[in-house]
């Protein structure tokens, strides 16, 4: 069973990355998933209000280049994914800085782009966030492929892994190099649960 809700959750995140809501529509669609479906990663019980975003921004959109790079990754989930085998797909030659675009080297595989920068920690969750990760179905906004070596970057759309919300999952993280020197205030905010809100008060 849990199985078949995983599947639905991934499902019913490709058809809200796919869909054709706008930015506020799509942030209050993905509260609407987190707060209801079982596979959340929040957890059950937990009172939930809503993740939080930096405001809307055209400053952190961008038309890049992608240069061929060949090069290979390991990154250990430190749980039972255990260490997941990345390729380069190329490196991302962005006003901000240098991304690497991986391919998951697994069944299907699958594009990821985790990215650090110097809101991480203090603003926005400290392992960094993801801009793709098409495994999961989070196709098409934050990193839309134009053809040829041209890439549309959107960091509106960067989202806390899993792991930012529940100790109970683990992550690939962002790697050394695919971390910017600058501040990217666009997308998710530092996932505060509830509880942690009202302790704060």
């Amino acid at each position: 069973m849990q199985d078949l809700e995983l599947a639905d959750y991934r499902a019913a995140v490709a058809r809200l990355y796919l869909s054709a809501a706008g930015l506020e529509d799509f942030r209050a669609q993905r509260d609407h998933l987190f707060a209801t479906h079982p596979q959340s990663a929040i957890a059950r019980g937990e009172p939930f209000d809503g993740l939080r975003y930096f405001a809307p921004t055209d400053e952190f959109i961008a038309e890049v280049d992608l240069r061929e790079a060949p090069g290979e990754i390991d990154i250990d989930t430190g749980g039972p994914d255990g260490v997941c085998h990345y390729s380069r797909a190329g490196i991302l030659q962005t006003p901000w800085g240098e991304l690497s675009l991986w391919w998951l080297r697994a069944y299907g595989g699958g594009l990821f782009l985790p990215v650090r920068d110097l809101t991480s920690g203090p603003e926005s969750y400290g392992g960094g966030r993801y801009l793709t990760d098409t495994v999961k179905g989070t196709h098409g906004r934050g990193l839309e492929l134009l053809g040829g070596n041209r890439v549309r970057l959107d960091f509106n759309y960067l989202y806390n892994p899993s792991c930012a919300y529940n100790e109970a999952w683990l992550c690939p993280l962002a790697p050394p190099e695919n971390t910017l020197r600058v501040a990217i205030r666009a997308g998710e905010l530092k996932y505060h649960s509830a509880n942690s809100q009202q302790s704060d008060a």
